[in-house]
């Protein structure tokens, strides 16, 4: 007998029907003789529903009272599920995130877990109960209730696999697991059987949406093993680990891309030591995060810095820079959101330099135009307009990928 967590994503329970085949599926691990705990997000678009409500009333609603609306939806989806269950004779309890000992920092719409405390998980299931734990939701200091951020049901399972050493921790989507690429975009793209935590986290990080990039992040912190699996097709999904059988080999694991950024240029900013750290110390002390950056050559005492932050932060960058530049000199800030971030992602890949030959090959012989280019050791990453990105995805896998046999 082993305890299993299973999360089941916000499409596995978006209607009545849905929501049975997700208690079919926790209830048949259960009478197997595991434990299960199962974490559930909430129903189909429910949170950007309750987003849109709370926009009607205040645009400028606090974060900590959007915590206490958004943090509702979870709750129906699990107290449903539980009743689903119930029907079926199986003994079943549902809990809210503070109920499962859910302990987080304040940072209301974007708590980090500070830790989980699991008695009462464990007190349940030592009943020999199914335990269904709301997602994405926990509780600060001062009794409130927070929420872990778009994704954060992944999260929240994989805390509960950690705390309480489970033996597989299921990740259930609308996919049969990691794909090469998004399968919706390209068509040959085929699904891994396993991804190390490395790879996984760059893709996750990237803009693949299989599953939260800190969710990745805790799993290989704690070695929780990982999987990522259909709850509809009932097919063998990706196991996340380690080391996969392929790590020697180099090789493309994914193409990813993001949409989601904008480019920020500080044009005529002055050559002097310590601009850099002014720059990004700023931001970073008001929660921007920077992800490329490009610095030219210094020239008639002034160089240019580009930088790329989440689109959502553009705003919020330029003006931190413009209410700061009676110290930060510069000429002017260029900004687009008209761009995205395209990667290939390969452990190994440090190894082979004509990787990033071969990428920048096939967007060539696209007529696709490079703007920025950022590297590591198991990734590269391009900026391209907007309108190329799905185009730059489909040529960059067909280049790496053949379509009959896998072949890389």
């Amino acid at each position: 007998m082993a305890l299993i967590v299973q999360k089941f994503g916000g499409t596995s329970v978006a209607d009545a029907e849905r929501i049975r085949n997700v208690a079919r599926i926790i209830t048949d691990t259960y009478a197997k003789g595991n434990d299960v705990v199962a974490v559930l997000s909430a129903q189909g678009d429910t949170t950007d529903d309750l987003i849109d409500r709370a926009a009607e009333l205040n645009p400028n609603a606090s974060k900590r009272e959007l915590d206490m609306l958004l943090s509702t939806g979870e709750q129906i989806s699990c107290s449903l599920c539980a009743m689903a269950i119930e029907a079926m004779g199986f003994p079943v309890v549902s809990l809210t995130g503070w109920q499962a000992g859910f302990y987080t920092n304040s940072g209301y719409g974007n708590a980090r877990i500070k830790r989980v405390r699991g008695e009462r998980i464990r007190a349940e299931l030592d009943k020999r109960r199914i335990v269904i734990v709301t997602g994405f939701q926990g509780i600060n200091k001062y009794d409130d209730i927070t929420t872990l951020g778009r994704g954060g049901s992944d999260t929240s399972a994989v805390a509960i696999a950690a705390s309480l050493n489970a033996g597989l921790c299921q990740i259930f989507t609308d996919v049969d697991g990691v794909y090469t690429a998004d399968p919706r975009l390209v068509p040959t793209a085929h699904k891994l059987e396993e991804i190390t935590y490395d790879e996984m986290l760059e893709l996750a990080t990237l803009g693949a949406q299989v599953l939260h990039n800190r969710s990745v992040e805790m799993a290989k912190r704690y070695n929780v093993n990982l999987e990522v699996l259909s709850s509809f097709s009932g097919k063998p999904g990706t196991k996340v680990k380690e080391v996969v059988k392929t790590m020697e080999k180099s090789h493309v694991s994914g193409v990813a891309k993001d949409k989601n950024i904008a480019r920020l240029a500080l044009v005529g900013l002055e050559d002097t030591p310590g601009i850099a750290f002014q720059v990004f110390s700023l931001l970073a002390k008001n929660n921007v995060n920077v992800d490329i950056i490009l610095q030219s050559i210094g020239r008639s005492d002034t160089k240019d810095i580009s930088f790329t932050v989440a689109k959502g932060d553009m705003e919020l960058a330029r003006n931190l820079l413009e209410e700061s530049r009676d110290r930060i000199h510069f000429d002017r800030i260029d900004v687009s959101d008209n761009i995205a971030k395209v990667s290939i992602v390969g452990a190994g890949m440090i190894n082979n330099p004509g990787v990033a030959a071969e990428m920048f090959e096939a967007l060539f012989d696209a007529g696709i135009n490079i703007s920025m280019i950022s590297t590591s050791e198991i990734k590269v990453s391009v900026l391209v307009h907007i309108s190329d990105a799905d185009q730059a995805v489909r040529v960059i896998h067909d280049k790496f990928y053949d379509e009959f046999n896998g072949r890389q």
